[in-house]
């Protein structure tokens, strides 16, 4: 495929450069979770069944038009990205995108960044970094083997390891992404924490979200971050950090491993006031919140005849609609999840 065009006519304009994007609750809004695809070559079971049925093709977004709307999103005051997915790395040509991003860092993109779940981390961790990334999260919810394939459907834990360790010699920094799971993971958390802080990683527990149906039952899979936080200071001194990355995660340092732990509570700790993320499927359509129903389909306004006209006023209904919380909730045997939408379909 050719690389991706980057010359002025082939930009979007979603609006005045002077206008940043801020929603009725004041909170302005600097950080883009951009999907490039939902397909992925994990079947991760908090995630999706193991027969998923994916997007047609014709139905995602091309390359060109997902740098025309984030460059867009860049010139309407978002400095950060974040390439997700599904699985980024299956996209094919993929890292013409971030070549292309890339040249927006230090002129209006101050981070590009992406989350993975690493098996294909090995093939691409120096063209990444040659693109400008420097920093990367990868799921991995388990150092066992077995363990991981019954997790994922999939026997790739050495090849997330492998990625692990390419993206490390490449100059990436690495964050550790863990979904914490009920009588799953819960006894080798501690473990996990001390082999990433000893790797130079640091680490961000995650308590599992009610999107998408699965075959499991979710209530028995959620485990609150607050009982694993009770158990690690038994083990360790936990100190509260100020430290930020622009997500939602509250960082702990641990004196006893010298690393940095995050902790994502959607379910017992409501993190939404302080929310700066718009998140855009692969399909274009941009969701305010991640529990939330509310969308704007950026697709149709990217592919019709006043482009820019109805992207910006598309973008100025995002800011309208943008809901002051999500209501994610873990209570009752065999419930809704509380959107029907999986993760993969979102952009995580």
């Amino acid at each position: 495929m050719a690389k991706i065009a980057t010359r002025k006519p082939d930009r979007i304009d979603l609006g005045a450069k002077s206008a940043p994007l801020i929603d009725t609750f004041k909170r302005s809004i600097s950080y883009l979770r951009l999907s490039v695809t939902d397909r992925c070559d994990l079947r991760c079971s908090y995630c999706m069944p193991e027969r998923m049925t994916f997007l047609p093709k014709k139905d995602v977004l091309t390359l060109e038009e997902l740098h025309q709307l984030a460059t867009g999103f860049i010139d309407r005051g978002v400095n950060k990205i974040r390439i997700t997915g599904g699985e980024p790395l299956v996209r094919r040509d993929i890292v013409d995108l971030f070549d292309a991003l890339g040249r927006r860092i230090g002129n209006g993109l101050d981070e590009l960044t992406l989350t993975t779940n690493g098996t294909q981390l090995a093939e691409h961790a120096d063209a990444l970094a040659t693109a400008g990334v420097r920093r990367v999260n990868v799921s991995l919810d388990t150092l066992d083997r077995e363990r991981f394939a019954r997790l994922t459907r999939r026997d790739a834990l050495p090849l997330v390891l492998d990625g692990i360790s390419a993206a490390k010699e490449a100059g990436l920094k690495v964050k550790i992404n863990a979904v914490a799971l009920k009588d799953v993971n819960e006894g080798e958390l501690p473990d996990l924490i001390a082999w990433a802080h000893a790797s130079g990683h640091d680490v961000t527990l995650i308590e599992v979200m009610p999107l998408g149906e699965i075959e499991e039952e979710r209530l028995d899979q959620f485990l609150s971050l607050g009982i694993v936080k009770e158990s690690l200071e038994q083990r360790w001194t936990l100190t509260e950090s100020d430290h930020k990355t622009g997500g939602p995660a509250r960082y702990f340092d641990i004196a006893e491993t010298g690393g940095r732990l995050g902790l994502i509570t959607p379910l017992t700790g409501n993190f939404c006031a302080g929310c700066n993320r718009l998140r855009v499927t692969a399909t274009g359509q941009l969701y305010p919140c991640l529990g939330g129903a509310e969308r704007v389909d950026l697709r149709a306004a990217l592919r019709s005849d006043d482009a820019e006209g109805n992207l910006a006023k598309g973008l100025a209904q995002a800011m309208m609609i943008k809901p002051e919380k999500h209501d994610f909730r873990m209570d009752t045997r065999g419930a809704e999840p509380a959107q029907r939408r999986h993760m993969s379909m979102t952009g995580g």
